[in-house]
């Protein structure tokens, strides 16, 4: 008895090493990989970038015009000061970015993300000025993904949780992770998340998160990690993706592990 005991032991012991091994943390590059020569933040350069480097995933950040299109760009106003918000898609469109190119539409990002399998693009809503111009936005996105028949290519994130709870609404199949911090892993269970994406300060303050996550089945993203000791320390606490500005670095580490 005393000897099946033990060969119990050591066969639960060797399951549960061998799932521990076979984590594996992706890298997701930061507005495209846009700190190489050439590139400019989501620019379509930064996702061909974050392709060759063999990147899981390539993030970008969605806006709508005030005509109602789909552009992609980090902040609220262009280089040249266009408010995206209040301008029209014609004009946007010929706004230049710091690498020469001019600002993307969605529906060309998409185009060109969609030759680039298996890289996932990861798509951030970013939060409108109302909550009408919130709703427009997802359902708009959802609209375009599915017309372009990417629905498993894509995975979705946002600050909003109203913007969060609409993508779950509109498209219940697919992965949407919350990014503002302020909930806890059962909390984003239960308003039917796949995942949360946090800002490393939040996630390091809050470590428990990431095992509570993965309990629950809820996958665990971190933003935006560059240093290496940062690296390190998420690939150590076994996040599932980290999301850099430097994924050179971060591929290289993982490749060492």
């Amino acid at each position: 008895m005393k000897g099946k005991l033990c060969m119990m032991a050591a066969l639960l012991l060797t399951v549960s090493q061998g799932i521990q091994a076979q984590h594996v943390t992706r890298a997701v590059a930061h507005r495209g990989y846009w700190t190489c020569e050439g590139s400019a933040q989501n620019s379509l350069t930064s996702l061909q970038k974050a392709y060759e480097a063999g990147c899981w995933g390539s993030e970008l950040d969605i806006w709508l015009t005030a005509d109602g299109q789909l552009v992609v760009n980090h902040d609220a106003h262009t280089l040249d000061g266009l408010d995206i918000e209040k301008t029209d898609s014609k004009q946007l469109l010929e706004s230049k970015l710091k690498n020469g190119e001019t600002l993307p539409s969605l529906e060309a990002y998409l185009d060109a993300g969609k030759s680039l399998t298996p890289m996932m693009l990861v798509l951030e809503l970013k939060t409108q000025s109302t909550p009408e111009r919130n709703i427009e936005l997802a359902r708009k996105v959802v609209d375009m993904v599915k017309d372009k028949g990417m629905e498993d290519q894509v995975e979705y994130i946002a600050f909003s949780n109203q913007v969060g709870t609409e993508l779950i609404r509109l498209a219940p199949e697919a992965q949407v992770a919350y990014l503002n911090g302020d909930k806890t892993p059962a909390e984003l269970k239960e308003l039917g998340y796949t995942g949360l994406d946090y800002a490393h300060k939040v996630l390091k303050k809050n470590s428990h998160w990431i095992d509570e996550a993965h309990k629950l089945g809820l996958t665990v993203n971190v933003w935006t990690v560059n240093k290496a000791e940062d690296l390190q320390y998420f690939i150590d606490h076994k996040a599932d993706y980290i999301t850099t500005n430097e994924p050179a670095l971060l591929l290289d580490m993982l490749k060492k592990k």
